[in-house]
């Protein structure tokens, strides 16, 4: 049977990175390995990010949205289907920041799936800067993730500080969650909370072979399975020098309490809670760059080819607004911030 092993972790925890580092090391044992991509959205910039996976040895696959979740699943089970024959080794599965972990264990119980697969392990990721406040949906998710996680690895640890206390505030924090979900499971030592260009062939062989658990929890009211919203920013026509600033601009007005400084973003009253924006865009040179951006970090890195394309991700969005931001007229102000 071949061996499953599905990714989970919330909004920009770091998933495909991991994915990158993890395929990695399951190639230099030799085996042969699928990646799925499995997203509720219209376009899968994550398939973009692992393109120099793929090879002999490592196949990049992919579902993307622009339908119900019904249909959603029937693709999921009729690619893993297709991918059965292809004599991997092992597949991964990347789903959405957003995705509801019981559908990947009711799928792979149904015919003829569970004659083709078995579970490895699911991996949870988890930031390390995680906020503390999060709302209820996310508070859901995070311990909907953790709760079947066989490890959880933490992301993103800040160097300065020492990494024993971002472990033991993200097992409180995933804790809590799982409490609010009336998961009986504590969170105790399955995690692994060491800087990811740090970690060993003996850690990887400790997450590969981490397995999972089957733990009971209840969704709470107002946790609704349509909580989060996903926004797609196509042909924007402007440079990273121009979205750079806008982007900052839509994270900086989170938090925000002081009159001086809400004068400044009236422009962007009621954006909603931005939790994600990734996507693609060129430099003044012409060249792709990739923009990564969360409430704690942003990244913008060279990439060999992009899609003219930003995805903004969180609860109650505003989309004229964030367009408005995102066009030309809310930067003002932003480099400084």
């Amino acid at each position: 049977m071949v061996k499953i092993d599905l990714i989970t972790g919330f909004l920009g925890a770091g998933k495909t990175t991991f994915i990158k580092e993890y395929a990695s090391y399951l190639l230099r044992q030799g085996l042969n390995i699928g990646i799925l991509e499995n997203d509720f959205g219209a376009v899968n910039v994550d398939m973009m990010l692992l393109q120099e996976l793929q090879g002999e040895k490592c196949e990049l696959e992919m579902i993307s949205g622009g339908c119900d979740k019904e249909t959603h699943r029937r693709r999921f089970k009729t690619k893993l289907i297709s991918m059965a024959m292809c004599g991997y080794d092992r597949v991964i599965v990347e789903p959405s920041g957003i995705y509801d972990v019981d559908e990947f264990f009711d799928g792979l119980r149904e015919e003829p799936l569970d004659r083709w697969y078995e579970i490895g392990s699911v991996i949870t990721i988890v930031d390390a800067g995680l906020e503390e406040n999060l709302s209820d949906q996310a508070e859901y998710l995070l311990g909907s993730e953790a709760a079947d996680a066989g490890v959880i690895v933490l992301s993103r640890l800040d160097k300065d500080n020492a990494c024993e206390e971002q472990e033991n505030r993200i097992i409180s924090h995933v804790n809590r969650s799982l409490e609010r979900i009336g998961c009986t499971r504590r969170i105790e030592k399955e995690v692994i909370a060491k800087d990811w260009d740090m970690l060993t062939e003996e850690d990887f062989a400790q997450i590969q072979n981490s397995g999972y658990q089957i733990e009971s929890f209840r969704r709470p009211e107002g946790t609704e399975k349509d909580g989060f919203q996903t926004l797609y920013f196509m042909n924007l026509n402007r440079t990273e020098e121009e979205l750079v600033p806008a982007v900052k601009k839509l994270f900086g007005k989170r938090g925000c309490t002081d009159d001086s400084e809400k004068e400044n973003n009236k422009n962007l009253n009621d954006i909603g809670r931005v939790f994600r924006i990734k996507g693609f865009m060129k430099n003044q040179s012409g060249d792709w760059m990739e923009l990564n951006a969360t409430t704690q970090k942003m990244t913008v890195n060279p990439i060999k080819e992009g899609q003219e394309i930003l995805i903004v991700i969180g609860e109650d969005l505003k989309e004229d607004k964030i367009r408005e931001c995102l066009e030309d007229k809310c930067t003002e102000g932003a480099e400084n911030e």
